[in-house]
């Protein structure tokens, strides 16, 4: 990074995949190609994406998970110890049912998943880049383990193989490595004795920034019915914010536009960056910048303008890529507004280092 911008947009991960290479808007699409032939529009997928992001004006460049079918298992089908022929029913996160694969011995990394790909997204563009990988908590929430039978073993043992990927994606050039931890807003005991210290675990010796992503899902029905249950205001953030405040993850990605969490809660992680989600992905219409300001604004209250950053707040997967595209231009054009108005102001200070170009 040779020079920074402040409100450096970025998005949170996924995006559409075209047509021609998987089912589009669904969450769990199957190839349509396979070989040297899927390899080869994994790629070409990736450079639209990157494209794509740079014509909308995002900053920070990721791989919008296009050499990837989900976001969990990807990463452990390819680790050893786990059959995904052997599967069994679980209830993830609480809020419904999946047949999962099984862990029926000791997990391993036998190979790097993820560092070609990175390595090739690197190739593409001179922004920073961010990669995406599972975090501990969320990969034990999506098997069944008949090996270890013990949550917080195997969560500690996936932090161990999540560390040596992120380690080579810093080494193949990846500036920003996220992980993704949902169920930290459902496992509250489970945060507090052992979820942030296999999250730490997972980062730990990286020089790259880090990032924890916790939101409230994808916009798919078992998500949105239970956003419907959480009541007028969702509190989850309050239960584990303070421990990611006194963690050395360098920034917190959450939740925000048309959630019902308290804008205040970002001031229990004072100090950190924020990845603020400005963009509702559960939802097809297409904000204006002015809203995307909006939420920008308010969030500014409780955090400094140069640890913010304007994002969306979950991947954007199940939408479709003209959807997509214009959520991409509005929050772009929404974050220019406030970098306008913090300039005309000069309410800002001298910019820290952040995540930023």
């Amino acid at each position: 990074m040779t020079h920074q911008k402040l409100l450096p947009t970025s998005l949170v991960g996924s995006l559409p995949k075209p047509s021609w290479i998987a089912e589009p808007e669904v969450l769990w699409p199957a190839w349509k190609l396979e070989g040297e032939a899927l390899l080869e529009a994994q790629h070409d997928a990736l450079c639209i994406a990157v494209q794509e992001q740079q014509v909308s004006g995002i900053d920070i460049i990721s791989d919008g998970e296009q050499t990837r079918q989900h976001f969990v298992t990807t990463f452990i089908e390819h680790l050893a110890g786990v059959d995904f022929q052997q599967r069994e029913m679980v209830r993830i996160r609480n809020r419904y049912d999946a047949s999962v694969p099984t862990v029926i011995g000791a997990v391993s990394r036998r190979q790097p998943v993820f560092v070609e790909a990175a390595k090739f997204l690197r190739s593409q563009t001179d922004h920073p880049i961010k990669w995406a990988l599972p975090g501990p908590m969320t990969m034990v929430d999506t098997l069944y383990d008949s090996h270890y039978q013990n949550r917080e073993t195997l969560a500690l043992t996936f932090a161990q193989i999540l560390n040596e990927e992120a380690k080579e994606l810093e080494a193949a050039g990846v500036d920003i490595i996220q992980f993704d931890e949902p169920a930290f807003n459902v496992y509250f005991d489970d945060v507090r004795n052992w979820g942030v210290e296999a999250l730490e675990r997972a980062a730990e010796g990286l020089r790259a920034e880090t990032v924890v992503h916790i939101c409230y899902g994808y916009g798919i029905e078992a998500n949105t019915e239970w956003k419907a249950t959480l009541g007028s205001e969702w509190r989850q953030y309050e239960e584990f914010f303070p421990l990611l405040q006194q963690s050395s993850i360098d920034t917190v990605s959450l939740e925000s536009h048309h959630s019902h969490v308290p804008v205040d809660l970002i001031g229990l992680i004072r100090g950190k960056n924020v990845m603020l989600g400005a963009i509702d992905v559960a939802d097809h219409t297409i904000e204006t910048p002015e809203e995307v300001a909006d939420t920008l604004r308010r969030a500014l209250e409780f955090v400094d303008a140069d640890k913010l950053i304007p994002s969306t707040n979950c991947g954007m997967a199940p939408l479709s890529r003209d959807v997509a595209r214009q959520k991409m231009l509005a929050l772009s054009a929404g974050a220019q507004l406030v970098r306008d108005e913090l300039a005309r102001t000069a309410s800002f200070g001298p910019l820290s280092r952040s995540m930023c170009v």
